[in-house]
């Protein structure tokens, strides 16, 4: 910017007949800039700024409120789902303006050369989220390649040694290369003893790194700077893929997660400089290890027995194995599927059922479903508790406060509960309930107790009389057991033939106690 006492000069310069080359030369501007000083006469112009843009204040609120306050979620919610082409700056003066605070991030972490195909970062962390309707805890891994910037997030929820390796598999399988150094914090799952560089891994994460050509590294305790891109990378997920998002399920969880992590991400500017990280990593490919066309997938062998109708269990689930033989299997769980083998021969291939998903048999397809159920299968008390509700309000009550009690065996505490609905009467029984209740008991040996307590405090009532059809005959189930054939039972009427001889024993004479000899 030209100063305004550097303009009058080369106004009053140019009143005095000197030429625009002349000018230029000597103050060090070029001759076009000379010339429209000229024509603005020395005078500084005022800046001429375009009609400022008018964003809806209610919508502004009702986005910060739904995106729990970060500002660039907001942005990408205007920008994409409601069409308003507004930058980044533009938002957050708005903002300002309408006195919402905008959401400030951490301060910045020190930095790090990089080095391409140097190193990765993992790391893990707990959220809280919502799937359906139901609030549960979530374990969100994330792999990040440091110089390129590269980012895969996936969520389960529980993580242990197995989940990791699947997830590093399923993340170097996804990008198709691999640094030569994974850094960790000092997790027990493949730390064996010591800390930061000193850390001694665990031989059986040393031998899966090897397959993939890197080595793990725990950084120093409490220095968390160390992996800083992979804390700056849950940031994001906190304050960007979290927030104004739905999710219905495990499986759209993470089907979001892959395609915010690896598309929306990989295509995005990142930081200052603007880097892609797509673009980073062609350049980076050339220093990282290529990985085999056929990496085997970690997986964990589980010895099974097989019960009498061919089932085999796994995860609270019935698998059911072909042929004929019961003799045991071994089951190889793998991230996504189930292989049964018998004697190294492949019987069997399940893909794992999804979240949630308990008490199922499951066949092959193709295959003809089993006639028969699981030897072992768990069958639901549903009929059983909508009679005990149906009993009254006491009932009802009580069914609400002890189903939820954590530890509790619900089918077999339903039906034992409705065994002994049967056993007494109606009004002795909801009297007992309501007694519970009150006490907030759920042993059915203390509800017991109650029952004969509510009968020794003088209750009147009577115990409830068996009911029998007098019509029973005229079922055909009767009917049809009436016309079967007699059993022959002509084999019970001859005497018993002895199978094996007796020894002749030697008759005793009785002995006359008339002519005994008293001597």
């Amino acid at each position: 910017m030209i100063e305004p006492d550097k303009r009058k000069a080369i106004f009053l310069l140019h009143q005095e007949g000197m030429s625009v080359r002349e000018i230029s030369r000597r103050l060090g501007i070029s001759r076009n800039t000379v010339k429209a000083i000229i024509q603005q006469e020395g005078v500084m112009p005022r800046p001429v700024r375009s009609d400022k843009q008018q964003i809806d204040p209610e919508l502004l609120r009702g986005l910060y409120q739904e995106c729990g306050g970060w500002v660039r979620r907001m942005h990408e919610k205007l920008v994409e789902e409601h069409q308003i082409q507004v930058k980044y700056s533009t938002l957050t003066h708005r903002l300002r303006e309408l006195g919402i605070p905008a959401a400030s991030g951490p301060a910045r972490c020190g930095r790090v050369p990089d080095e391409p195909g140097a190193e990765m970062q993992h790391d893990t962390t707990v959220y809280q989220l919502h799937l359906g309707d139901k609030r549960v805890r979530m374990v969100a891994t994330m792999a990040y390649l440091r110089y390129s910037k590269r980012r895969y997030l996936q969520f389960s929820r529980t993580f242990n040694r197995f989940q990791m390796k699947c997830f590093l598999h399923e993340a170097l399988s996804f990008w198709g290369y691999a640094p030569r150094q994974c850094i960790i914090d000092n997790t027990n799952l493949a730390r064996l003893h010591g800390t930061g560089p000193r850390a001694v891994m665990v031989p059986e994460m040393e031998a899966f790194a090897r397959q993939y050509g890197l080595v793990f590294q725990c950084h120093e305790v409490k220095h968390p700077n160390r992996k800083a891109g992979e804390e700056r990378s849950f940031w994001t997920v906190e304050t960007n893929f979290l927030p104004g998002r739905l999710f219905q399920n495990l499986a759209d969880l993470n089907q979001q997660a892959l395609e915010w992590s690896t598309v929306r991400w990989d295509h995005k500017p990142q930081g200052r400089a603007g880097l892609i990280p797509v673009q980073a990593f062609e350049h980076e490919r050339a220093y990282l290890t290529p990985l085999p066309a056929h990496l085997p997938a970690p997986y964990q062998v589980h010895d099974r027995g097989v019960d009498q109708y061919g089932y085999a269990t796994f995860d609270g689930n019935y698998y059911w194995v072909p042929g004929t033989g019961r003799q045991p299997v071994k089951v190889l769980q793998y991230s996504r599927s189930l292989k049964i083998y018998r004697e190294r021969e492949l019987l069997a291939q399940y893909p794992l059922p999804a979240d949630g998903v308990k008490n199922q048999p499951f066949s092959p397809e193709g295959l003809p479903a089993p006639p028969q159920q699981p030897v072992h299968r768990e069958k639901p008390a549903h009929e059983e508790e909508k009679r005990l509700r149906a009993l009254g309000a006491a009932s009802g009550a009580y069914l609400d406060f002890a189903l939820p009690t954590p530890g509790l065996q619900r089918h077999q505490f339903l039906r034992k509960l409705f065994l002994l609905s049967q056993r007494i009467s109606s009004e002795l029984f909801l009297k007992s309930l309501a007694r519970a209740c009150q006490y907030r008991i759920t042993s059915l040996a203390t509800l017991e107790r109650i029952v004969r307590l509510c009968l020794a405090e003088g209750w009147t009532g009577h115990f409830c009389p068996v009911e029998i059809d007098p019509d029973f005959r005229q079922r055909p189930a009767y009917q049809e057991g009436s016309l079967t054939e007699q059993p022959d039972l002509s084999a019970y009427q001859d005497p018993i033939a002895p199978t094996d001889p007796i020894d002749p024993i030697d008759p005793i004479d009785p002995i006359d106690p008339i002519s005994q000899d008293p001597t």
